[in-house]
């Protein structure tokens, strides 16, 4: 699977583990930055991979900022863009079969990275259910997003 992996300054660290993990697992990462620790803006992170991810150059996106909160506030103002914080690996692989999930975000300074490994591989290994019931509340969803 293609994934493309961003984060802003805090979740730095915990997005090149991620990444390096999701190589090992035999997956193609894209990097969108950032590549160090120097402060950038979170919203310009949650920009770079929902459009990535919504233009089709990678299927699913995991992106890192220190709580999780303000990316994943940000990442949803992209249509199509269907972004998660997750600190729990049910709802990592739940909010993919359910609620075709596409971008999950983690927060760097709130996980470590054990747990952050199970949160992607969850996310990854999950597939959309597409049961009448998830298809029926995820176009209205999208209506939402439409409007």
């Amino acid at each position: 699977m293609r994934i493309v992996v961003g984060s802003d300054h805090a979740g730095f660290p915990l997005k090149q583990e991620m990444a390096d993990l999701l190589r090992e697992e035999g997956h193609e990462v894209v990097d969108v930055g950032t590549h160090s620790t120097a402060p950038v803006d979170y919203p310009d992170s949650a920009a770079a991979v929902g459009r990535a991810v919504v233009d089709g150059r990678a299927e699913r996106g995991v992106l890192i900022c220190g709580s999780g909160v303000g990316a994943s506030v940000a990442a949803n103002k992209i249509k199509g863009v269907r972004a998660a914080i997750c600190h729990d690996v049910y709802s990592a692989h739940q909010g993919v079969e359910h609620d075709d999930m596409n971008v999950l975000v983690l927060g760097g300074r709130i996980v470590g990275p054990a747990l952050a490994g199970e949160l992607v591989r969850a996310f990854v290994g999950a597939r959309y259910a597409a049961e009448e019931r998830h298809a029926r509340r995820l176009a209205k969803v999208t209506a939402l997003d439409n409007r």
